[in-house]
């Protein structure tokens, strides 16, 4: 009789709670049920990865600079340039290029590639040692390692193996993707995209970094590895529409910073980069799945130029 004396409103609430309380237990049941019933299992796809990568974005203390002689004010700025020029073109391999910030919070962005990330450290250690250091305050900082994402391959070689009877991870299953990431490792178009070069005549320059959502509903680690594979080759699709305007290079970074990959972007003309962000804007895998943080764009300078503007 407790429910007679309470309000209508009340049980109507139990009755609702329960209703929806079934319906969740229904929907996991479901759920549960497809995934025993054979649904595809979420696997990671393989990745082959190139040199490291580090972006610094910078602004100048102005103020304290203001403050210096002109003539020490020259001197650090040269000292600054000398560094960076020796930084451009490392023997042991990788460069560095100096980006002139517009339109941004920062001034500076500093792109470096390396082949370890010990190469890595080794030019934060000499940037600190520069006089000019001091007057950096650091806006931004980016670590990540070039990639290239063989989601097409991983998937094409899990169905083998599982048509076959085995198992995605198993030793055959290794056997077979290492072999045949060798073989994707030593194309020319894979080879570029691990190691890329100083664009030579692609002056602007684009970066942001970006992660996959994991929203209810828009989750890219639940999707079936067939799933990813296919969006990702439409979207790959868009970008090779901009080859020879726009030069990609894509680093992951999962477990190496707080989003997941960077883009860098090197054009001649800057508004191919907007045309080639909106387009992929558009593709199903970004308009569903992607996250992206800030944009800093600017060009490429040499050294020296740089160290002229600051003097």
């Amino acid at each position: 009789m407790r429910r007679a004396r309470n309000a209508g409103g009340c049980l109507h609430w139990e009755i609702v709670s329960r209703f929806r309380s079934h319906r969740a237990a229904d929907h996991v049941a479901a759920e549960s049920g497809e995934r025993a019933h054979g649904a595809e299992p979420a696997v990671p796809p393989e990745t082959l990865e190139g040199w490291y990568s580090l972006h610094q974005v910078f602004r100048l203390d102005r103020a304290a600079l203001r403050k210096l002689p002109g003539e020490a004010r020259a001197e650090m700025a040269s000292a600054a340039g000398d560094a960076l020029d020796e930084m451009a073109a490392p023997a042991a391999g990788g460069w560095t290029g100096v980006v002139e910030l517009a339109g941004s919070r920062a001034d500076v962005m500093l792109v470096h590639f390396r082949p370890t990330l010990d190469e890595i450290r080794a030019v934060q250690r000499r940037l600190a040692c520069v006089p000019l250091s001091d007057h950096l305050k650091t806006v931004y900082t980016f670590l990540s390692v070039t990639e290239a994402g063989l989601y097409h391959l991983t998937a094409a070689v899990a169905r083998d193996r599982q048509t076959a009877g085995g198992v995605v991870g198993d030793a055959e299953y290794r056997r077979i993707m290492t072999e045949r990431a060798a073989v994707e490792r030593g194309s020319a178009h894979v080879e570029r995209r691990l190691f890329p070069p100083r664009p030579a005549d692609m002056p602007y320059v684009c970066f942001y970094p970006m992660s996959k959502r994991r929203a209810v509903g828009q989750n890219w680690y639940e999707l079936s590895l067939d799933e990813r594979s296919r969006l990702m080759q439409a979207h790959g699709a868009t970008g090779r529409r901009y080859a020879g305007r726009v030069q990609q290079v894509i680093t992951g970074a999962i477990g190496l910073d707080a989003w997941e990959w960077g883009v860098t972007l090197f054009a001649r003309d800057p508004l191919d980069i907007k045309k080639l962000v909106t387009d992929m804007r558009f593709d199903e895998v970004s308009a569903q799945y992607a996250e992206f943080g800030d944009f800093y764009v600017g060009r490429l300078v040499e050294p020296a130029e740089w160290a002229a503007a600051v003097a």
